[in-house]
């Protein structure tokens, strides 16, 4: 479960202090998935970097499966991120140098828990259309290949969490619906909580729960 309580994230700018979320307050349950939408600047990457403790909240709290990771050291909020967390961002961010499989299992290099995971990389890679590809570089695939490279990757080490900046943001329509469906799929097949920002409504329209950041707070639609 991911409790967001009073969040609040403010920086320091040369104008003075800039709010960026004021007051937001969630709850969400392992299976949800919700689509989070607002103009650029609003602060929706923020909430994210926030959820998946890549930044401090200015105030409140969030935790997930009791854990705040912002209690814990350095060395331990990193072991957080990498066994509780998986992030898909807007570009792939994929290693150049390293075939798709490898791509895949960077996030296990430092993984404290034992696994097959050659076996479940492939298994993920198989799930998102690309069991023929293992052996390719990044610079051998279309843009949409290359961001279901990325989803296998944010969920080979199986994260509560999975949280998307703007999946579909570099893509064309037929690979952003294909992207959009293989993310949903799995989300629903390993039960994570996943949290998508976008700009568009199309894909939210997707997405069970469906929220507009207005006014640095978070409204959900009904």
């Amino acid at each position: 479960m991911l409790e967001i309580t009073n969040l609040t994230k403010s920086y320091a700018s040369p104008g003075g202090t800039l709010d960026i979320l004021n007051g937001v307050t969630l709850r969400f349950e392992r299976g949800d998935a919700a689509a989070m939408m607002g103009p650029s600047g609003s602060g929706k990457s923020s909430l994210l970097y926030v959820l998946g403790a890549l930044d401090a909240p200015t105030s409140g709290t969030v935790t997930l499966d009791g854990v705040n990771p912002f209690t814990l050291g350095e060395r331990e909020i990193a072991k957080f991120r990498n066994k509780n967390v998986g992030f898909i961002f807007q570009d792939h961010c994929l290693l150049p140098q390293c075939t798709v499989l490898e791509n895949v299992l960077t996030p296990t290099l430092v993984s404290e828990v034992k696994a097959d995971y050659v076996a479940r990389a492939k298994a993920l890679l198989d799930k998102v259309g690309l069991s023929a590809r293992l052996e390719h570089l990044p610079s051998e695939l279309s843009g949409g290949e290359k961001q279901r490279v990325a989803i296998a990757r944010a969920l080979i080490c199986e994260p509560t969490l999975l949280l998307c900046d703007e999946p579909t943001g570099n893509l064309d329509s037929s690979s952003a619906a294909q992207v959009a469906q293989i993310l949903l799929d799995l989300q629903r097949e390993k039960k994570t909580i996943l949290i998508l920002v976008t700009h568009s409504a199309e894909l939210a329209a997707r997405f069970p729960r469906r929220f507009q950041l207005v006014d640095r707070r978070l409204a959900e639609q009904q």
